[in-house]
């Protein structure tokens, strides 16, 4: 195994930091062998076959690229959870693991139902059905392969969450949706403005729709979910949001502006704003 880990180490070097290189040395031996921590650090001594040498080249090929290991391995985890991770389909981000804490920790309710906008792999949905006993979870999405990973995930981890085709933006199509407790999303929030400042392998591999809105809209999903909400939730329920932190205060503005209150802005565990909650009253 010291081979296969020195080689990595080599390839690697420059291209990422020492500590992120550890941590793919791991996730790669994850994969290969099954181990765990405890095991990866007691297996140093192991011998590696060619065939497993073969495959830490192609995967050190590609993370060279500046490929996210998710995509590379298909796979990643989210709230202690594992979820099939494939192009085309956002990324779970530590950030939204905090989001999905805040909801747990603040539900009162015996079997609350709940919607996750803008779903992508599923994460919120499945993570939030599998931590809040008898919720009904409800995920939607406008992207084809976020609707299928989100569905194959939910049966990874052996929830029950409907998946739904909606555009929030257009309303479209016709859904029946039920009353709602909770509303959760973290849509996209990226401004254009900002893709200078962003990483190769974020801006290359994952997909913009997910990411991005305009300079001149940067509120335009919050907006929107805002509004159907007025019209889905029941009184008393609550919105969830992700958000960039460069907007905690006009998001707030914006959802008073619309008529809910109780509205809390909510720092990560970085000191950004990351979050806000709000109640229809």
């Amino acid at each position: 195994m010291k081979a296969g880990i020195a080689s990595i180490r080599k390839e690697l070097a420059g291209i990422f930091s020492k500590e992120e290189i550890e941590s793919l040395i791991f996730l790669i031996f994850e994969r290969l062998k099954g181990y765990s921590r405890t095991e990866f650090l007691l297996a140093k001594e192991v011998k590696i076959s060619d065939e497993e040498l073969s495959e830490i080249k192609k995967i050190t090929s590609r993370l060279k690229k500046h490929e996210p290991i998710q995509y590379i391995l298909g796979e990643t985890e989210f709230y202690g959870l594992s979820f099939f991770s494939i192009p085309g389909v956002l990324i779970p981000r530590p950030e939204t693991e905090e989001l999905v804490q805040w909801i747990i920790q603040e539900n009162q309710l015996m079997a609350p139902g709940i919607l996750d906008v803008g779903t992508g792999t599923g994460c919120i949905a499945v993570s939030l059905r599998k931590n809040i006993q008898n919720a009904t979870v409800l995920a939607c999405d406008i992207s084809p392969v976020c609707i299928e990973t989100a569905r194959r995930n939910a049966e990874l981890n052996r929830t029950e969450v409907s998946v739904l085709n909606y555009d929030i933006l257009n309303n479209i199509p016709e859904v029946d949706f039920p009353e709602l407790d909770i509303i959760v999303s973290n849509p996209p929030y990226v401004r254009e403005t900002e893709k200078k400042r962003m990483d190769k392998n974020v801006l290359d591999f994952e997909p913009g729709l997910a990411l991005f809105v305009s300079d001149e809209t940067p509120l335009l999903f919050y907006e929107r979910i805002a509004d159907f909400a007025l019209i889905h939730l029941r009184k008393g329920g609550c919105l969830y949001f992700e958000i960039n932190e460069a907007f905690g205060p006009e998001c707030s503005v914006l959802m008073r502006q619309k008529g809910f209150g109780e509205v809390t802005l909510k720092k990560d565990i970085n000191g950004k704003d990351r979050m806000i909650r709000c109640k229809l009253l």
